[in-house]
């Protein structure tokens, strides 16, 4: 990937190929048993994760676990004000394809049969949207998922961390013929090409979303898109790890 090419964003702000100022704060929350704000951008997701001594029906005979998640957006997430889903008396198709995701990427790198015959829950509330929430949903709720685990290693419950690796996700696109990382709403909605990866820090891909929304595109601008979004990953992967680090030994 060239570090080259004529930069698309405006002068001033960050490269073609470069993240929008991520911070997460661990703990947030009083009451979950790991929680998180994840502020990317201007996008603001709140990640709580909770832990409950049972599992559903179709993993009692496994004496494993489950990890599973849930997603909203707040009403007052985006610009104008959206209904809650509650009134509408059913959750949206985009909603139950997101909070699935987010349950398929942490289990992704959960070692259930250590886990034990418990489910832990992430909710993650969209507290402020500007692009990115799915990708930022799931980066933010590996950290409340790590702090929910070690305090069951803490209480005894369990003796190591259940975890088999990191989980992290981001956004590419391809704007006005150049390619984006990380993309805002405002650079979303333009995109000829919209994709998130979800990877680990091992360089494994957990699961990619790609969709020519602008038409079809040269087979070649996966692989570009996939290097870059790689080089996100890594990033937001050493992110979480520092977070992490003064709250729970990092078992990898």
């Amino acid at each position: 990937m060239t570090r080259d090419e004529k930069n698309l964003r405006p002068p001033g702000t960050r490269h073609d190929h470069a993240l929008r100022e991520i911070a997460v704060s661990p703990g947030y929350l009083d009451f979950a048993d790991g929680s998180c704000l994840i502020t990317w951008g201007r996008t603001r997701i709140i990640c709580a994760a909770t832990v409950s001594e049972q599992v559903p029906p179709f993993r009692s005979a496994s004496g494993g676990g489950w990890v599973t998640g849930e997603y909203a957006m707040l009403p007052g997430a985006t610009q104008p004000r959206s209904d809650r889903e509650s009134l509408k008396g059913r959750v949206g198709g985009r909603t139950l394809e997101i909070q699935r995701l987010i349950g398929r990427s942490l289990r992704a790198v959960v070692d259930l049969a250590a886990l034990g015959p418990r489910t832990v829950t992430v909710d993650c509330d969209v507290i402020q949207a500007d692009g990115g929430t799915r990708t930022a949903s799931i980066t933010g709720a590996f950290v409340a998922l790590c702090l929910a685990l070690e305090g069951l290693r803490r209480r005894g419950a369990i003796t190591r961390l259940p975890l088999k690796d990191q989980v992290a996700a981001v956004s590419v696109g391809l704007v006005s013929g150049q390619l984006l990382l990380d993309l805002d709403y405002a650079e979303d909605s333009q995109a000829h090409v919209d994709a998130n990866f979800v990877g680990t820090a091992k360089g494994e891909l957990v699961e990619v979303q790609l969709t020519g929304e602008g038409g079809p595109f040269p087979a070649a601008r996966l692989n570009q898109m996939l290097e870059l979004a790689q080089e996100g990953i890594s990033e937001l992967i050493r992110i979480q790890a520092e977070v992490l680090a003064p709250w729970l030994p990092l078992p990898w």
